[in-house]
C-alpha cells in the first residue's frame, strides 16, 4: 500500500480556519486525480494523507501533486508490517528509487512499544542501505533521506521530498476571470493568483476572420495548460472584430487602443457575472507598453465594474519570461499569431488618457449594445485537466451558440 503525504506550506499557519484551507486542498486533490479512483484522505496534523490506489503509477502521481497549490513538499510512502526486517527491505528500495552518494534515516515511533527506539532503527536500517550501496552516511547533508514512521499496525516509509507547488489551496481565496491572450504575461499572472488560491476561468479576445485562428488555438492550449493546475475551468473566446470596427470609425486614432481595453474589461465583467467570478486577472505590467502607463492604466480600469487584478504590475519582462519558462508556457507563448489588439492599432497611441476625453469619445458609441454583441456571440469551452472516470457525457456548457468540451492579458497583458 502506498500513501501520498504532503506538508502543508501556507496552511500551516492558519489557526481556526485551518479546517477550510484543508478541506478545500482534499477537494483540489480530487479534483486533478478525478479519472483515478482514489482512497480515504486523511488530515494528520501539519499533513495530509492520500491512500494511492494500486494500479495509479508514481510517475503520474507525481506529475498531479506537483501542481498542487497549498503543499510545501509531498513523498511518497510505502506501507509495511511494523517489523524490522521488512522495513529494512523496503528502505532499501525506496533509497536505490533516490540514488546519491550520502544518505540519512530519519525514524519516528508512533507505537513506543516497538522493541527498537528510533535512534536504532536509524542505525539498523542505515547499515543495511550503507552495506547494500556504499553510500556514505551523512547526518548534516545528505543527498537522499529516507523516513521511517512506526504505528502500531504498519509502519510507513519513504525517500526523498519533492517540492510542492506552495501557496494556497484554489478556490479559497474566490473565483476570478483572466483575461488570457497568446502573450507571454496573461498565463504568468493567472498562475500566480491561482497560486494565491484564486479559482479562475478564462476570456480571450480575437478578431477572426479578419485575422487568423492563430491567437484562438494558443489561447486554448495554454489554457489547458493552466487548468491542470485547478481541474476544470471555462474558456470564453471572444469574437472582438466587429466591435474594433465601430470604434475606428467613430473615434480619434490616438485613443483606439484604451477604448479596446475598456471594452475588454466590459465584455469580461459580463462573462463574470455568468461564472459567479468577484474580480478580473490581467497580465499587465506597468510601463510595459503604451497602454500601460499609469494614466492609462486608471482610466482603462475605470469602465470595469469588478476589481481588476494585476500580479504582474511591478515586474520587468526578463522575471515574467523566467516564469514562464518555469511554469512551461513560453514555448506556446512564442508561436507567432495575429493579436487583436495589433489590428488597427495607430502608429501614435495615447499614453497620458483623460477620463473626460475617453468618456466624450465613447459617447459616439451604443456602449451597451456593442458589450451585448460580443457576449452573446462567444464561444464557451469547458476544459477539463483530467476527464473525471464517472462522466460520460460532457456537461452543457454556459454560451448557448457555441461550445465544445477540451480534455487535456490581453490588456489581456
Amino acid at each position: 500500500m502506498r500513501y501520498l503525504i504532503g506538508r502543508y506550506h501556507e496552511i500551516a499557519l492558519k489557526g481556526r480556519n485551518r479546517w477550510r484551507f484543508v478541506d478545500q486542498l482534499k477537494r483540489n486533490l480530487r479534483a486533478l486525480t478525478s479519472d483515478w479512483a482514489l482512497g480515504p484522505i486523511h488530515s494528520a496534523g501539519p499533513r495530509l494523507m492520500l491512500e494511492v490506489p494500486e494500479r495509479l503509477p508514481d510517475h503520474l502521481l507525481h506529475e498531479r501533486a506537483r501542481r498542487l497549490f497549498g503543499l510545501q513538499n509531498y513523498s511518497l510512502s510505502y506501507s509495511v508490517a511494523p517489523e524490522l526486517e521488512a522495513i529494512k527491505r523496503q528502505a532499501l528500495a525506496c533509497a536505490l528509487a533516490h540514488p546519491g552518494r550520502s544518505f540519512a534515516v530519519r525514524t519516528r515511533r508512533e507505537n513506543k512499544r516497538f522493541p527498537l527506539n528510533s535512534m536504532q532503527v536509524d542505525r539498523e536500517v542505515g547499515g543495511a542501505i550503507a552495506s547494500a550501496t556504499g553510500w556514505r552516511v551523512d547526518l548534516t547533508a545528505p543527498e537522499t533521506t529516507v523516513t521511517v514512521e512506526i504505528f502500531a499496525d504498519r509502519a510507513l516509509v519513504a525517500a526523498g521530498k519533492q517540492e510542492g507547488a506552495g501557496g494556497l489551496p484554489v478556490g479559497i481565496s474566490g473565483r476570478g476571470l483572466a483575461l488570457l491572450s497568446g502573450g507571454i504575461d496573461s498565463p504568468v499572472a493567472a498562475w500566480r493568483m491561482m497560486r494565491r488560491g484564486l479559482a479562475l476561468d478564462y476570456v480571450h479576445f480575437h478578431s477572426y476572420p479578419m485575422l487568423s485562428r492563430a491567437s484562438q488555438d494558443k489561447a486554448r492550449e495554454l489554457a489547458q495548460h493552466l487548468v491542470g493546475y485547478q481541474g476544470q475551468a471555462m474558456l470564453y473566446l471572444a469574437p472582438f472584430g466587429l466591435l474594433q470596427r465601430e470604434i475606428i470609425a467613430r473615434t480619434h486614432r490616438p485613443l483606439r487602443v484604451i477604448l479596446y481595453r475598456r471594452f475588454m474589461l466590459r465584455v469580461a465583467c459580463a462573462l463574470a457575472a455568468r461564472e459567479g467570478a468577484q474580480t478580473l486577472v490581467t497580465g499587465e505590467s506597468l510601463g510595459q507598453v503604451a497602454s500601460q502607463t499609469l494614466p492609462n492604466l486608471q482610466v482603462i480600469e475605470a469602465a470595469a465594474a469588478l476589481p481588476v487584478i494585476r500580479p504582474l504590475v511591478g515586474m520587468d519582462k526578463n522575471e515574467i519570461v523566467e516564469q514562464a519558462r518555469r511554469l512551461g508556457t513560453f514555448e506556446t507563448s512564442i508561436l507567432p499569431d495575429q493579436d487583436c489588439c495589433t489590428l488597427f492599432i495607430p502608429r501614435h497611441p495615447e499614453t497620458h488618457a483623460r477620463i473626460a476625453e475617453v468618456e466624450a469619445a465613447e459617447a459616439a458609441l451604443d456602449v451597451a449594445r456593442m458589450v451585448a454583441e460580443v457576449v452573446a456571440s462567444c464561444e464557451s469551452v469547458k476544459l477539463y485537466a483530467y476527464l473525471p472516470q464517472a462522466r460520460s457525457q460532457p456537461p452543457a456548457t454556459v454560451a448557448p451558440r457555441h461550445s465544445a468540451d477540451h480534455h487535456g492579458g490581453q490588456g489581456q497583458g
